[in-house]
C-alpha cells in the first residue's frame, strides 16, 4: 500500500458528526488492502497525480446515514469514491481507467462515473470482476460490459 492507507478508507466525517463507529470488521479491513493493493495504487500510480478517497468503508449504519444502496460494495471494504479534484481530470481519470481495464492492467467489479464526473465509484469484489463501466451523467446512463479476463482468485486467508 504505496499511496494509500486504511485510515483515509474509513474516515468519514458523516460518520464523525452522527458519532457512528466506522470500525470496519478483520474481513473488511482486508478487503481494503485488496482494493488498495490491486486498485487504488495502480491507479495512482498511472495517474501520476493525487487522488483522494471521498469514501471507502462505510459500516451499516453509515451507508444508511449517507444514502447508500442496502447492498454496497462500500459496506464489504471492496469500494471507493474517489476525485482528482475538479469534473475535467476526474473525466480523465475515468478514461484512464477504462484503458489500464483494456490492456490488461487492472481488472474491477464497477467503475461508475457519478453526477457529472463530480467523483468516480470503483469496487473490486474479487470473485465479480465483470468490469463494469457506468457512465452516470445528467440524464443519461450508459453501462458498458467489458469483457471478463478470468484468473483464478487465490483467497490468502
Amino acid at each position: 500500500m504505496k499511496y494509500f492507507n486504511i485510515e483515509e478508507l474509513v474516515k468519514s466525517a458523516t460518520a464523525e458528526r452522527l458519532a457512528i463507529d466506522n470500525t470496519p470488521p478483520r474481513a473488511a479491513q482486508q478487503m481494503l488492502t485488496v482494493l488498495v493493493e490491486q486498485l487504488l495504487d495502480p491507479i495512482r500510480r498511472r495517474y501520476g497525480a493525487p487522488v483522494i478517497v471521498t469514501s471507502g468503508f462505510r459500516c451499516p449504519a453509515l451507508n444508511t446515514a449517507v444514502g447508500g444502496v442496502a447492498n454496497s460494495h462500500h459496506i464489504i471494504g471492496c469500494a471507493a469514491d474517489i476525485t482528482t479534484g475538479s469534473i475535467e481530470r476526474n473525466r480523465a481519470l475515468f478514461a484512464l481507467i477504462i484503458d489500464m481495464q483494456a490492456a490488461h492492467a487492472i481488472r474491477f467489479t464497477q467503475v461508475i462515473a457519478e453526477k457529472g464526473y463530480r467523483w468516480l465509484h470503483i469496487s473490486y469484489v474479487p470473485r465479480m470482476l465483470r468490469n463494469q463501466i457506468i457512465d452516470v451523467n445528467a440524464d443519461t446512463t450508459t453501462t458498458v460490459e467489458a469483457p471478463i479476463f478470468e484468473v483464478p482468485y487465490q483467497d490468502s486467508g
